[in-house]
């Protein structure tokens, strides 16, 4: 049914060929799977064999015809004993499920009764019975898909060529078209299937013919894919960033639960993983009401006998009580050492001048 020849195909402007002195003949009803890696010369099988070109040397005979000799005449009349499946679907998106079937009928001029009998039909065999009137953007990837089986099967033909038709759709659709096109073989059609599905190639057991860099280096019955083990290994990588977005996480939830007024020291100690320990005693609060003079009697006394604390006082126009203990300096604050007013060259007189704090209290003072 289908046979090359030491078929040898050059593309111009090509140093290697695509085709390299092919030579296998493939029989009535046979379902054969052509593999091998991208560019090894599948697709130009298959456009050879649908007389989309011609080969450069050698012979290609389809159903009983030599296509080297066939002029472009009568390849349109060749072609109706040939469908065709592709990976893309190829629908007409302006056209019903039913019109996009009955097109390739109507192209070669089949009668309106034979039409409304064979399209149902087609469209029965592939699943689809009842979405006549839908329009391709209204179905999934897998019933686009078998519109065009169907569109490639409803007239009848020897011959369905398959180019990838899984290439497009998810592991279950793609086993459901791989039982569609086995029931179709099983009717009698001849189906050549250029695919990269080793799953399915090793599940069904059917002819296999592994091409390479333009020649067939496999040609087995029943066989399987292949040798997979020259294909490399994908293991997974560490994932980049995690340990950043989770510290980002961290960091706003800490945000969050300062600004809703919860305890911000048991929220650091959680966010950074810190337990603390039971036994250590939390600090006492501050009092808000505490005066400044009283933070500021707790100075320590100059040289002078003047406080620091006096002399913020004395600015303040406050004066402490007398026999009045200082109060205790709050957690965090860091005693310094006295600070000698005379040695600084200041006037303990002249320090609420120079701090802007002399006149009515109710005033206020520079800010700069």
């Amino acid at each position: 049914m289908i046979r090359f020849e030491n078929v040898t195909k050059r593309h111009r402007g090509t140093k290697n060929p695509a085709l390299s002195d092919l030579d296998f003949e493939i029989q009535r009803g046979e379902f054969v799977f052509l593999v091998g890696p991208s560019g090894s010369g599948k697709s130009s099988c298959l456009r050879l064999i649908l007389r989309e070109y011609g080969p450069t040397t050698g012979r290609v005979v389809v159903l009983g015809r030599d296509l080297t000799t066939l002029s472009t005449r009568k390849v349109p009349y060749f072609r109706r004993h040939i469908g065709s499946v592709f990976q893309d679907f190829r629908l007409l998106p302006n056209k019903t499920v039913f019109q996009n079937v009955a097109f390739s009928l109507q192209v070669i001029g089949s009668s309106r009764p034979f039409i409304r009998q064979a399209v149902p039909e087609a469209l029965a065999l592939v699943g689809l019975d009842g979405k006549e009137k839908r329009m391709p953007h209204e179905l999934s990837g897998g019933e686009q898909q078998r519109v065009a089986i169907a569109r490639a099967i409803v007239n009848r033909p020897q011959i369905l060529l398959a180019d990838e038709p899984t290439g497009n759709l998810d592991p279950a659709t793609s086993a459901d078209i791989m039982q569609l096109l086995a029931r179709i073989n099983s009717g009698g059609t001849t189906v050549v299937m250029a695919t990269h599905e080793a799953g399915f190639v090793d599940q069904m057991r059917r002819r296999v013919i592994e091409l390479s860099q333009g020649v067939v280096i496999r040609d087995e019955s029943k066989g399987g894919y292949g040798d997979t083990t020259s294909l490399p290994n994908l293991a997974p990588g560490p994932e980049r960033g995690a340990t950043a977005a989770a510290a980002l996480t961290a960091v706003l939830e800490l945000q969050r639960q300062i600004a809703e007024g919860e305890d911000v020291g048991a929220v650091a100690a959680e966010a950074t993983h810190v337990p603390v320990a039971p036994d250590v005693a939390a600090p006492e609060p501050v009092e808000a009401d505490a005066t400044v003079g009283e933070t500021a009697a707790s100075s320590e006394t100059t040289e002078d006998g003047a406080t620091v604390g006096a002399v913020a006082a004395e600015a303040d126009g406050t004066t402490a009580a007398p026999g009045a203990e200082p109060a205790s300096a709050p957690t965090g604050v860091i005693d310094l050492p006295p600070i000698d007013l005379v040695e600084l060259g200041i006037d303990e007189e002249g320090v609420a001048e120079r701090l802007g704090l002399e006149g009515n209290d109710d005033e206020v003072g520079p800010t700069a």
